[in-house]
């Protein structure tokens, strides 16, 4: 059986604040499989404040799946009342930071579990911009005392984006409040490496679960969210993350 998996928390109903399991997930919550609600509509980084219905639902989804920890993404995704259907980055700002702290302690109010926020990847820079994403990263989990869901085929293609070594911006990182990881796959383009989750874990990607693995005891987690391959070609990628993983 897995040891843990995701379920994007937005896809589970919700009637009258109690969260409606389809028998797959219902399943594997009763053969004790760790089973945690993945927030994608939060919008913690946008400048509105998080709204009290969508934190509920999380909420509820944590609660009907016995999550021990429920995650969301450092990102906004709604202004101005325009949903903008993907995950934008914020601008690596004291000012985007205030933003977030204000919106997690919110959020952290009405939950029962702990959160875990994770980094996104982006091929678009703020110019606002003067914080690294380390500088970044650790000022909010300093500031806020909120976990990490720490992507490292995110921290891959920001870098390779970027122009910079991803083995340094890992190591720069505060992987002491990593609750979890994720592993995926992307597509290389002439200008910009794309974070597709639909191809194989590239090499570069396994090095950093590797580095990772070294620094913190933290599981897994493959996301792959559409060609999928044979099965056999699936389980050898998945060893393939394990054996990174020491």
């Amino acid at each position: 059986r897995p040891g843990f998996c995701e379920v994007i928390a937005e896809s589970i109903p919700i009637r009258r604040r109690r969260a409606r399991l389809d028998p797959a997930l219902a399943e594997l919550v009763a053969r004790g499989v760790p089973v945690i609600p993945h927030g994608v509509a939060l919008s913690l980084g946008g400048t509105e404040p998080v709204q009290s219905r969508r934190i509920r639902r999380l909420a509820a989804c944590a609660t009907a799946l016995k999550a021990p920890v429920v995650s969301e993404h450092i990102a906004f995704v709604r202004a101005g009342g325009i949903e903008a259907g993907h995950l934008l980055p914020v601008p690596r700002t004291r000012e985007a930071l205030d933003v977030l702290a204000a919106n997690i302690a919110r959020t952290r109010s009405e939950l029962a579990v702990p959160l875990a926020v994770e980094n996104i990847a982006s091929f678009v820079e703020w110019p606002e911009s003067d914080l690294t994403e380390s500088e970044f990263l650790t000022e909010l989990v300093d500031r806020t005392g909120v976990l990490l869901v720490l992507d490292v085929a995110n921290v891959y293609a920001n870098a390779r984006n970027r122009g910079r070594d991803p083995l340094r911006e890992l190591a720069r990182l505060p992987v002491e409040r990593v609750a979890y990881s994720h592993v995926a796959g992307g597509r290389e383009g002439d200008d910009f490496y794309h974070d597709t989750h639909t191809a194989p874990t590239p090499p570069e990607v396994l090095d950093l679960v590797a580095a990772l693995r070294e620094r913190v005891d933290t599981p897994f987690m493959l996301e792959r969210d559409g060609r999928f391959p044979p099965a056999g070609e699936l389980f050898d990628e998945l060893d393939a993350i394990a054996r990174a993983a020491g």
